[in-house]
């Protein structure tokens, strides 16, 4: 395998493992942002607030999780042939299925883009009575299938090496 594409394997995977052990103690601020929302409807007044941000700490939690779990290995897939198969006959259809996964990702992406583009410009607001800007959470989104289109292409590249009888 090229240099250039075990650099890129090595950063990728460099980057979204950090940012994955960052990300997975985010479930801990959900259920910070849930438990007051339960306290301030129990004891005070309740807080408009509480249900959005803790969607838009879910949403964060997943789009930037997305890419540790791919990167793991644990995202689901159908087992009931896979598990028999060899290395070789797995890479092989690893790789073929991570490019619909790229072409799924890059549409998203496209979309995503588009969306924060017009929320940027409008200064799109959600329709709730809190009414938060809806631009921050849509670029943390684009950057989280950003970062899955990396990791996709670095199991792509760890796939293709596989086949090639090479580890990166």
């Amino acid at each position: 395998m090229i240099p250039l594409a075990r650099n890129f394997v090595r950063c990728v995977d460099a980057a979204n493992l950090r940012l994955g052990r960052i990300v997975m103690y985010g479930i801990f601020v959900m259920i910070a942002i849930l438990l007051w929302s339960s306290i301030s409807k129990t004891f005070f007044l309740p807080s408009l607030w509480t249900l959005e941000m803790a969607q838009f700490a879910m949403v964060a939690y997943y789009m930037l999780g997305g890419p540790y779990s791919i990167q793991l290995g644990s995202n689901v897939r159908m087992d009931l042939f896979y598990g028999g198969w060899s290395d070789r006959r797995k890479a092989w259809f690893d790789a073929f299925t991570v490019a619909f996964l790229i072409f799924y990702l890059a549409v998203l992406l496209y979309g995503g883009i588009a969306s924060t583009s017009y929320a940027i410009e409008y200064g799109e607001r959600s329709y709730s009575a809190w009414r938060p800007y809806m631009w921050p959470i849509k670029i943390l989104m684009c950057a989280g299938i950003l970062l899955m289109i990396f990791q996709a292409l670095s199991e792509f590249l760890k796939d293709i090496a596989r086949l090639r009888g090479e580890e990166i």
